[in-house]
């Protein structure tokens, strides 16, 4: 009796569906296109109905520069570049202090403080300072963590730390640009090359505290060879870093892929080379060198420090 019931069921069923189905395959054709209609409302914006009569796909330009590609595949390559440019630099510098030793001053600290930075200076380096280290270390887990970081970690854990590295890296390229241009336009008329840059290579700054170069203290004006040498690669390729960042952060600034490879290709080596020279920078103003950290922090400078680092520009001061 069941698969009597269930056999009558499946023949009603069937005759229900079946016009159903052909009133489907009769009625349901194809919707014709109409030609888009503007039609304006009075205070109101634009409608438009209708759809378009010859709808044409974008033109997708698919050649891109083999080369960019080329350049950018060995992953492993940009990451071990930025890690060891960075770290290896720092190892480096710790041997050289080890060996080395600290650049002390020769007549000590004389008490007497001498104007060295305006309160705008010292802020702006600060703005700069601190948002340059944060897109260094947001940058480096970018570019090496999913080789250095990743496997140690669990895969939601590394999603949200790489996630929160992007975000970081994004907000802070904003006040490390308005920094570096203000730094760049500020100071760029005391970083010219002059003549006595060329005695301060020679004895590497009065650094070595060894050798015929041991206790040299090279003339030098407000600043010195290897600051100027620090603030011309800080705008070459901090404009690098800027430019293309930018160009990174939004790609509709540019036509083509190949512009966004280029700009990841100038970004990546522009973060190498600032990257160790930053290591480099920290490196002289907080330990190699005695009182130069001072500078940054007051804005003032002690007067043997100026005499013994900077002799020219404390000669030039009124009275000195």
């Amino acid at each position: 009796m069941r698969r009597l019931i269930g056999f009558i069921s499946l023949i009603l069923a069937g005759m229900f569906t079946l016009p159903s189905m052909a009133a489907d395959e009769e009625y349901l054709q194809p919707q014709q296109w109409q030609p888009i209609e503007e039609l304006r409302l009075p205070g109101d914006i634009p409608e438009y109905r209708g759809m378009p009569v010859d709808p044409a796909l974008p033109v997708i330009n698919t050649v891109v520069n083999e080369g960019y590609l080329d350049t950018l595949s060995p992953n492993t390559y940009w990451a071990d570049l930025l890690t060891y440019s960075f770290f290896g630099m720092i190892v480096l510098l710790a041997l050289f202090v080890i060996i080395n030793g600290k650049a002390k001053l020769s007549h000590g600290f004389s008490g007497k403080k001498v104007d060295r930075w305006t309160g705008t200076d010292v802020f702006m380096h600060w703005v700069g300072a601190i948002s340059c280290m944060l897109l260094i270390a947001t940058g480096l887990i970018m570019i090496a963590g999913r080789f250095w970081l990743e496997p140690n970690m669990g895969a939601g854990r590394w999603i949200g730390f790489i996630s929160s590295s992007v975000a970081l890296h994004d907000l802070m390229a904003f006040p490390f640009i308005i920094g570096w241009a203000v730094m760049v336009i500020k100071w760029a008329g005391k970083q010219f090359p002059a003549a006595c840059d060329i005695g301060w290579f020679k004895v590497l700054g009065g650094y070595v505290n060894f050798g015929g170069m041991k206790g040299k203290h090279p003339d030098a004006g407000f600043a010195n060879a290897g600051e100027k040498l620090w603030f011309w690669c800080f705008t070459i390729f901090g404009a690098l870093m800027v430019g293309s960042g930018l160009v990174l952060m939004f790609p509709s600034l540019v036509e083509t892929k190949d512009a966004s490879n280029l700009a990841l290709i100038l970004h990546l080596v522009s973060a190498a080379v600032l990257g160790a020279f930053t290591v480099v920078h920290i490196f002289m103003a907080t330990i190699m060198s005695e009182g130069g950290l001072e500078c940054m922090l007051t804005g003032k400078c002690d007067e043997n420090w100026a005499k013994q680092h900077h002799n020219l520009w404390f000669k030039s001061l009124s009275g000195k």
